[in-house]
């Protein structure tokens, strides 16, 4: 028996296909005789906050690679704003990814990482000045945007790589810890815009180990442990499963589903 199957009311119906921005379909991935991933089904919809949660080690990075054509999965398939996760060429214009440490070049100044950037994604050349002024003022980075990105701190490094995420305004954006680094009021910017995202029908898919901010933003969480999809649903729906005697904190949950004490006491009842 798979975790996912102990818990049928985990995964929600999220309607057809068309209106989804994430699907996978017993997705797998397996180092050697690792399983990283193991039989994965997500289903996302439009302009939703994803919160995708988990203990290190659990698959996050992984599913987030394969979701982002970086890494082929060993069985299963998956599409992202309908394009198949095993053709990048297709997908690349439909996404924006920001993983932990944003690929950027250090001998650049910002102004022309995000310059370049633009170029790679075919945006024409006033859409590129018009969207870098816009978001470099949105981050307060304008006065070190000609600067180069050496000199920069981990924080103005991390607004760099988000900006260079959302600037072609993709259909889905994949963050990875990225408030990691970032003042609080750098932070407070970020968690802004991701709303602002999911308002005009962006997905975004936000993978962080800061749960008050996944409890505060996300319409969707999901819970991943030991490659598994343990748990999922509304923040709120997922406090009401844990039964506890007093108010219950996204915390609670998810400290309740990733032991594994839990999973060997069901399998006990089952047998």
């Amino acid at each position: 028996m798979t975790r996912n199957q102990s818990n049928p009311a985990a995964v929600n119906d999220h309607g057809t296909d068309d209106q989804l921005a994430i699907s996978t379909d017993d997705l797998r991935k397996e180092y050697g005789g690792t399983i990283a991933v193991d039989g994965l089904d997500l289903t996302v919809d439009r302009g939703t906050i994803y919160g995708f949660l988990g203990p290190n080690g659990a698959g996050k990075s992984t599913t987030i690679r394969m979701l982002t054509a970086l890494l082929p999965p060993s069985s299963g398939t998956g599409r992202v704003a309908g394009a198949p996760i095993t053709d990048r060429e297709a997908l690349i214009d439909h996404i924006g990814y920001l993983p932990e440490s944003p690929p950027i070049h250090d001998e650049f100044t910002a102004r022309e990482q995000l310059e370049y950037h633009g170029g790679l994604r075919e945006m024409k050349p006033t859409e590129i000045e018009s969207r870098i002024e816009t978001l470099l003022d949105r981050f307060e980075l304008a006065e070190d945007a000609d600067d180069r990105i050496v000199t920069y701190s981990k924080g103005m490094r991390q607004k760099t790589g988000l900006i260079q995420a959302i600037m072609h305004q993709p259909d889905v954006v994949f963050l990875d810890e990225p408030t990691s680094g970032l003042d609080p009021r750098a932070a407070r910017t970020v968690r802004e815009t991701i709303t602002d995202l999911a308002a005009n029908d962006t997905t975004v898919f936000l993978s962080t180990h800061i749960l008050p901010v996944v409890e505060e933003l996300a319409t969707e969480v999901g819970i991943l442990y030991d490659g598994q999809l343990v748990t999922e649903g509304a923040p709120t729906e997922l406090k009401e499963r844990l039964e506890a005697g007093e108010e219950s904190s996204l915390e609670d949950v998810f400290l309740e589903v990733t032991t594994d004490e839990q999973y060997a006491a069901e399998d006990s009842e089952d047998e």
